[in-house]
């Protein structure tokens, strides 16, 4: 079942990267989901931010009157401990440096060229710590015209080509609601911590990883991009439709929207069966995947007159005695409380400011051994300051003086 944080037991393995140690200088959404990922492998995560107002995401969602941090935090920063650094002080560069000496990997979302003024590029910081792996998120990529432009999620789904594909044929662009750059980008930037972990497990050396917002979006729409080369196809704006399966998109019912998915013919044959309308299956219109892309408007129309005069829970029915897939169209009150959610332990429950329970999503990987974990609640800002100094090696009056100078928090 799912868990609470203070059901944990603390005696069972926490995760394949126990021991390891994660610098995390990230911000707002791609480099702190790729940090938690870690964490939830059993990584430590020591979460920089900066002075005053720490990670920007901690606004991010607070409504007028409401409790921060919001959603937006609190969903990408657990199994974190919280350090403020003014990276701007010479004081504050150093800390950075002699937290990054004896750190496994260290990660940043910055903009192409901030670490290196900083004076904490890989060059610099490699010379102390061989062994460090040293991991960047841009924007545009680390080369090219537009190393150093500045990016946000939007930004990227317009540039990549995302949104000319999404949204109805008679309408503009339409954003996906989730920041699906920025989580891409964390997850490729995840892959290419391990690997590069891997490799200094069999060298000992440590090494740079880059990624980038839009080179995981390019890789979100690789196939669509692969088609245009290959043919000069473009897709344009199916709505909830594609090329690959004909049906296979969202159908009205005389209660809500079901998506049915046809991947195939014999597929087909057994949808149009199931809904009532054998003759439909052997139609010359429909009968092959190629005529239905003929025909696509035709069966569409036919499919919709046909399942509006069902319920949902009917047309579920007769796909699923027929062997069709088919989903109702959930709003996000149905997917949060359905019995599911708790089936495949998808969520943990932790404590947030304010007296609040925060329901996150887990990450969804299973292992037999080493199961990820929720130790610690996204954190308040600096809330470990002294506990991670004094393990860098800072007696209290170290503390005391860098707090005196505005160097820490």
């Amino acid at each position: 079942m799912a868990t609470t944080a203070n059901s944990q037991n603390t005696d069972r393995p926490i995760g394949p990267l126990a021991g390891i140690v994660v610098l995390d200088l990230t911000r707002v959404f791609s480099g702190p989901f790729a940090a938690q990922l870690l964490g939830d492998l059993g990584a430590d995560v020591i979460k920089v931010e900066r002075l005053g107002r720490g990670d920007e995401s901690r606004d991010y969602g607070v409504d007028e009157g409401e409790v921060g941090p919001g959603a937006p935090f609190l969903a990408h920063n657990r199994n974190k401990r919280s350090i403020a650094i003014d990276a701007k002080s010479t004081e504050g560069r150093d800390v950075i440096r002699r937290l990054a000496a004896r750190a496994d990997i260290l990660l940043h979302n910055f903009r192409v060229g901030v670490m290196e003024r900083l004076g904490l590029s890989y060059e610099e910081l490699s010379r102390e710590n061989p062994g460090l792996i040293y991991a960047s998120i841009s924007g545009f990529g680390s080369k090219g015209r537009m190393a150093r432009r500045a990016a946000n999620d939007l930004s990227i789904q317009s540039f990549s080509g995302l949104l000319a594909i999404t949204g109805e044929a008679d309408g503009g662009p339409v954003r996906n609601p989730s920041s699906v750059a920025d989580l891409t980008a964390g997850m490729y930037a995840t892959v290419g911590v391990l690997a590069a972990l891997h490799h200094r497990d069999v060298t000992g050396r440590g090494q740079q990883v880059a990624t980038s917002m839009l080179g995981g979006q390019l890789n979100y729409i690789n196939h669509f991009l692969t088609d245009y080369w290959l043919t000069g196809r473009l897709p344009g704006r199916w709505g909830t439709a594609n090329r690959l399966g004909l049906p296979n998109e969202a159908f009205p019912t005389s209660d809500g929207w079901v998506c049915i998915t046809s991947a195939n013919d014999d597929m087909w044959h057994r949808c149009a069966a199931g809904l009532g309308i054998p003759e439909a299956g052997t139609d010359p219109r429909f009968a092959t995947l190629k005529d239905r892309y003929a025909n696509r408007t035709d069966l569409v129309e036919l499919l919709r007159s046909t399942t509006v005069r069902f319920t949902s829970a009917e047309v579920l029915e007769r796909m699923e005695k027929a062997g069709v897939p088919c989903v109702p169209v959930n709003d996000i009150p149905d997917i949060a409380s359905d019995p599911i959610l708790e089936e495949i332990d998808a969520y943990v429950d932790m404590p947030a400011p304010g007296g609040r329970v925060a329901r996150l999503i887990q990450t969804p990987l299973e292992f037999s051994d080493t199961p990820v974990t929720a130790r610690l609640a996204p954190p308040a800002l600096a809330a470990h300051t002294d506990a991670v100094l004094a393990e860098a090696g800072y007696d209290e009056q170290a503390v005391q003086e860098l707090r005196a100078v505005g160097a820490i928090a």
